[in-house]
């Protein structure tokens, strides 16, 4: 246990400190204080050469960060040997240095000032509200330093544990009777008992000895005779007996549905009898987003500080993982200040690390900007932005920040976030809109009375290469359809992967619950599909017509994933394009591969182009659906290639296993990931 505990300055400014007993509490604010000691002993007067210090049964522990001037002081009873101090400093050392850089740089550099100045300042160190600053580190040093001691706890545990005796082997039995092994005799109450022993060891060893010289003569006999042992021939596995299918060995109807165990239809009985649990476990309460002013179900916005709400609680948890699991070659003292090194680069982050040089009351010029900026564009390639974007990225920022006079640290992290959001926003500004619900209401309420009464639907084709999550993802934004009280129809034309139509059906049925559950009454949502081995493009137009008949809103086509470089799949795509002309051709590609996607959302929009341009203009892509977003943290390159290449926006991103867990991206979240470090 603790007894006392501070971070303070070099000059004697204590920031924060802790007494865990009254008596410590009471001894640290006198004048004879192990710290007090510590001070003016071993790093003022510099008499004790060794890492811990001791005074009057106490023991004290102590590490530095050079670069802010500050000292971490832990102190304890000597008596107790707490082996977790070295580690909770440098976890501790590491956290302050995170999450309090900024007030920690402003603080040092006004005590600079003072020094230079030789002058009284507003911003006088006893002016500063520590307690205010440091709001919440006393929460987060619990955390930590209960973390090391539960470890600690463990660890006293299993040395104490009684070590498990190994279970006494038996040696094998002897080929020699003068070497056999004694018998047990403890248990034997008469002669009897003893003289059945023997005899039974006898037998044993005479059946090993006639079982090994029977091998390669007789061996067939020798298995087979009464030797006092138990060997016996292996039997033989018995075959499968065949299914017989009557004497014309014909299938008939009723065959079939006795061996189809499938759930495939779901009825109404099934939908009302639905069990909640499943239901909830569809949906993410959390994830779901809100209806406007105008009724309308708007997607929830990508956050990524909603993702770092507990980003306190995450960098404690880090950081006691790490301390915990530090190996013994890395505790030593190089790697301690490489530590801290790291962990004050890393916590100044991209506008600190690269723009620090520039504080001063200056005006920037293109010198000045050079080194930096080919640093920062270093920066957005790690992000995984394409070369060629970070290119441009970069000298939108120069553009914006040349000519420019600034003045301190928080000046020129201000231009700087500015400029780069006005660079990375010319970029993401897309050249259609992004409502979809407004395009589609549009498009229903025009009725093109010369021809029908009835009005066409509006379709979306979900395009994409395998596995990224065409039919996941097109369920997720038919949901979102769902409750906006539209009347969805997928068009099952993914005829070629075994389980393509399956499971568009699981997802129907589960959707249609869903609503049912919600009283969705205006809306539904139902499925068009004709099995496999079928002509894509003729089932999308069959499903369009359909559709038109019955009433439905919108149609979502999912097709069958296909590499980019597939010539052949690429025009039978383009057909089912030409022939249905649909309204919106979403690419659906995946976050976690990087660039891979910005090649194979090019040469899909290329092909679009090059093979429907047969009966006029070819189509391109009109947006994007980025999956598995929740896989890549904040290296959201990807995101910004891929806009760039098409000009057309990303309309949503999934980042969920459930029918909610689709976002919608804006570019404030873009700036927000490139900017963390």
């Amino acid at each position: 246990m603790l007894d006392h505990c501070s971070i303070s300055h070099k000059g004697g400014i204590v920031l924060w400190q802790r007494s865990f007993t009254p008596a410590a509490s009471t001894l640290a604010a006198s004048s004879s204080s192990p710290v007090n000691g510590l001070v003016r002993e071993a790093l003022i007067e510099g008499r004790n050469t060794e890492e811990k210090y001791e005074k009057d049964g106490y023991a004290v522990r102590w590490t530095f960060v050079n670069e802010l001037e500050l000292i971490f002081v832990v102190a304890y009873q000597r008596i107790l040997q707490l082996s977790y101090i070295e580690d909770l400093l440098a976890a501790m050392k590491d956290l302050f240095i995170k999450l309090y850089q900024p007030f920690l740089t402003t603080f040092i550099e006004s005590l600079h000032v003072i020094r230079s100045a030789d002058i009284k300042s507003t911003t006088h160190p006893a002016a500063w509200d520590f307690t205010r600053a440091l709001d919440g580190w006393d929460k987060i040093f619990d955390k930590l330093l209960r973390g090391f001691e539960d470890k600690a706890a463990l660890d006293r545990k299993s040395r104490t544990k009684p070590a498990l005796r190994a279970a006494p082997t038996s040696s094998p039995p002897s080929e020699d009777l003068e070497n056999a092994p004694t018998v047990d005799t403890t248990d034997a109450e008469d002669a009897q008992a003893i003289s059945r022993n023997v005899e039974a060891l006898r037998n044993r060893l005479k059946g090993r000895q006639e079982k090994k010289g029977g091998r390669g003569k007789g061996q067939r006999s020798g298995l087979s005779s009464a030797s006092g042992t138990d060997t016996e021939l292996p039997r033989r596995k018995t075959a499968k007996t065949p299914r017989k299918w009557g004497e014309s060995n014909e299938v008939t109807a009723d065959d079939i549905a006795e061996l189809d165990f499938s759930m495939d239809h779901a009825d109404v009985s099934q939908i009302s009898n639905a069990d909640p649990q499943y239901l909830r476990s569809l949906i993410d309460e959390s994830s779901m987003g809100v209806k406007g002013k105008d009724g309308l179900y708007e997607v929830k916005d990508l956050d990524f500080t909603t993702s770092h709400v507990d980003d306190d609680d995450e960098m404690v948890d880090d950081a006691i993982s790490r301390a915990l699991n530090r190996s013994s070659n890395l505790s030593g003292p190089s790697a301690s200040s490489s530590t801290t090194s790291s962990a004050i680069s890393s916590s100044l982050g991209i506008l600190g690390g690269l723009f620090s040089r520039l504080t001063g009351s200056k005006v920037l010029t293109n010198e000045d900007l050079g080194p930096v900026l080919a640093a920062m564009k270093d920066h957005l390639m790690k992000k995984n932005v394409a070369k060629e974007i970070s290119d441009k990225i970069v000298e939108g920022v120069r553009e914006g920040l040349v000519g420019k006079r600034v003045s301190g640290f928080n000046g020129v992290k201000t231009q700087v976030r500015t400029a780069l959001s006005e660079s990375i926003t010319r970029i993401l500004t897309p050249k259609t809109s992004t409502d979809l619900l407004l395009a589609i209401r549009t498009k229903l309420s025009s009725i093109n009375s010369s021809t029908s009464s009835k009005r066409n639907p509006y379709t979306m084709t979900f395009v994409g290469v395998n596995g990224v999550g065409k039919s996941t993802n097109l369920s997720k934004v038919c949901f979102w359809l769902l409750q906006n009280n539209f009347k969805v129809l997928i068009a099952a034309c993914d005829t070629f992967r075994s389980g393509a139509v399956e499971q568009l059906r699981v997802h129907v049925r589960n959707l249609g619950m869903l609503a049912e559950q919600s009283n969705m009454n205006k809306g539904g949502v139902e499925l068009y599909e004709r099995g496999y081995g079928k002509d894509a493009a003729g089932i999308a137009k069959d499903a369009i017509s359909y559709a038109k008949e019955n009433g439905f809103d919108v149609v979502l086509i999912d097709t069958a994933g296909r590499m980019q470089d597939n010539e052949p799949l690429m025009r039978a795509l383009a057909k089912l394009v030409s022939t249905n002309n649909p309204d919106k051709i979403i690419f659906v590609g995946e976050a976690l591969v990087g660039n891979e996607a910005v090649d194979q959302l090019s040469k899909f929009d290329r092909a679009l182009r090059d093979f429907s341009s047969g009966s006029g203009k070819g189509r391109g892509i009109d947006g994007m659906l980025v999956t598995k977003w929740d896989t890549v943290d904040d290296k959201v390159g990807a995101a910004l290639s891929m806009t760039y290449v098409t000009g057309q926006p990303i309309l949503f991103v999934g980042c969920g296993q459930t029918y909610t867990d689709l976002r919608q991206l804006r570019v404030a979240h873009i700036v927000q990931a490139l900017l963390s470090d």
